[in-house]
């Protein structure tokens, strides 16, 4: 038999990445990883280079959202694995596949710890806590079997992030190490006698609803035919938003977070939740539905979490609609579409009431982008009030958001990750003043890579959302109004182009010329007045 080639650690990883198609991987080197980056030189994996680790989680979030297969991060120890640490549990919250690859303590360290270069109490442990699989692995042979473990527990059932740790003496040790292929997926298939018992209960409903999370991003056709057939109106959290494209007559858009939806439940006689937790990472803040409940989800434990229903169908969200939709009569989307029209007004006038100092800014964007446009948003107040619910959107994986979470300084990073796994598609970042700052260094990142990505910086002078939540509290403001920076400067001092505007009409026509430019471009605008 002939022997294999001895590799180290580091060409073990970087071939088992490879062996599991990965294209794109974004990291930042450091002194104790520098075998895996000698290998990535001479690999056909594109690197991108954050300027922080945390900007290198949410770009990999991004990446996975927008593109739809996992996204890879590859830090040093100690505090460069932690500082990704916060990205890891944004893409754990909106279950998202991200791998985080770090070097660990040598394999003989000191159980007492002595004071080695990055050293921790326990980054495992660490770690562990804030993605859904970890795994440390003993022999550089081990590392091919670790990666496809990592990628089956990430893309296997429901997404979740993975952490694969390897002790940094092993990074440079050889040994004889076999190709690994991708582990096969599991096939998850419905019960028979639940979907029978959820088509008995969808041909008797006269006025079904459909809520639709992120679990229905890969399903978005089996979603429409299943809403014709059931002629059921659809309303999505803000990780679901586009699933259903925003102009179809069954769309209410992504209205979960409204206060008519509170209303419109119980005027519901069957409630249809697909991929969705019901929960305030999804943005549902009302009581449970009354009406008889039909809970779609790929995670069994998800299926009587937050509300108990009266039929749980436990599989992949594509597999049970199309399912379903062919034990249903022809389609009833008629009196579906009347009803829609109906809800679809309450809701509306709920968006313009709550984003009505964001209405300019949604007009702006929605007349200057195409249907195939990505936004990356932050967690700020022009996002969540503003466009969540009155920028239409028409694809699945359109609006990248940190719903469950709610981190700062996601949309930047997350933008360029998916400009990165979605080229052809118009991408567009909108963050607030407060929060582009966690992450403005990224602005670098994309200037390097030459995307051209236009970056919206809505600016209310500080943490708008906190200073909101203090008057209502007892007016006692403080710590939340900021110095705002010559954002165009900063901009074109990382090497990117920068131009403030007078007024949310102007923001369009300059995102479109953004759009075009041959590098990323930040545009400034002062929040304004609604009216």
């Amino acid at each position: 038999m002939m022997s294999r080639p001895l590799v180290n650690g580091g060409q073990a990883i970087v071939d088992a990445l490879v062996a599991h198609g990965v294209d794109t991987v974004f990291g930042i080197p450091g002194t104790h990883n520098l075998a895996v980056y000698s290998a990535l030189k001479s690999s056909p994996i594109r690197h991108v280079s954050p300027r922080h680790e945390q900007g290198a989680g949410y770009a990999a979030d991004g990446y996975a959202r927008a593109g739809g297969r996992p996204g890879v991060v590859v830090t040093t120890t100690g505090p460069a694995i932690l500082n990704a640490a916060t990205a890891a549990s944004q893409a754990y919250s909106d279950s998202i596949p991200v791998l985080f690859i770090a070097p660990g303590m040598p394999l003989a360290h000191p159980g007492g710890h002595n004071g080695l270069l990055h050293e921790v109490k326990s980054q495992f442990d660490a770690m562990s806590a804030v993605v859904g699989h970890a795994q440390r692995v003993t022999s550089v042979e081990e590392i091919p079997h670790a990666v496809a473990q990592c990628f089956a527990a990430m893309t296997d059932g429901r997404p979740r992030p993975a952490y694969l740790e390897v002790p940094l003496d092993l990074l440079e040790a050889e040994a004889e190490v076999a190709a690994e292929a991708p582990v096969a997926h599991a096939l998850t298939v419905p019960d028979e006698s639940a979907l029978a018992a959820a088509a008995d209960l969808l041909r008797a409903a006269q006025r079904p609803l459909i809520i639709a999370g992120g679990g229905c991003s890969t399903s978005s056709g089996e979603l429409r035919a299943f809403a014709e057939a059931a002629g059921a109106p659809v309303v999505t959290s803000a990780n679901g938003k586009g699933v259903l494209d925003e102009d179809h007559p069954l769309s209410l858009g992504a209205g979960v977070q409204h206060q008519s939806l509170l209303e419109i439940v119980p005027e519901a006689d069957l409630v249809v939740a697909v991929g969705t937790e019901l929960s305030p990472a999804d943005w549902w803040w009302g009581p449970m539905p009354e009406a008889p409940l039909i809970r779609i989800d790929i995670d069994p434990l998800a299926i009587a979490t937050n509300a108990r229903p009266a039929v749980g169908v436990i599989g992949d969200a594509g597999t049970a609609l199309a399912a379903l939709t062919k034990r249903l009569p022809a389609a009833q989307s008629g009196a579906g579409a009347e009803r829609a029209a109906q809800w679809r007004v309450r809701l509306e006038a709920d968006a313009r009431e709550i984003g009505a100092a964001y209405l300019g800014l949604c007009a702006s964007l929605d007349a200057a982008l195409g249907d195939d446009a990505v936004i990356a948003a932050d967690s700020s107040m022009s996002c969540y009030y503003g466009l969540l619910g009155s920028l239409p959107l028409h694809r699945p994986r359109s609006f990248l958001y940190p719903a469950g979470l709610g981190t700062l300084g996601y949309g930047l990073p997350a933008a360029i990750g998916a400009k990165l796994a979605e080229p052809q598609r118009e991408v567009v970042a909108v963050l607030g003043d407060g929060g582009v700052m966690f992450t403005i260094a990224e602005l670098a990142s994309a200037a390097e890579a030459g995307l051209a990505l236009p970056l919206v910086i809505v600016d209310n002078g500080g943490y708008g959302e906190i200073r909101n939540e203090m008057v209502d509290r007892d007016g006692n403001v403080h710590a939340v109004d900021l110095l705002t920076p010559d954002f165009p400067a900063l901009a074109r001092a990382l090497g990117c182009g920068g131009v403030a505007v007078d007024s949310y009409d102007q923001v369009g026509p300059a995102v479109r010329e953004a759009l075009a430019a041959d590098r990323p471009t930040l545009i400034h605008v002062r929040e304004q007045a609604a009216g």
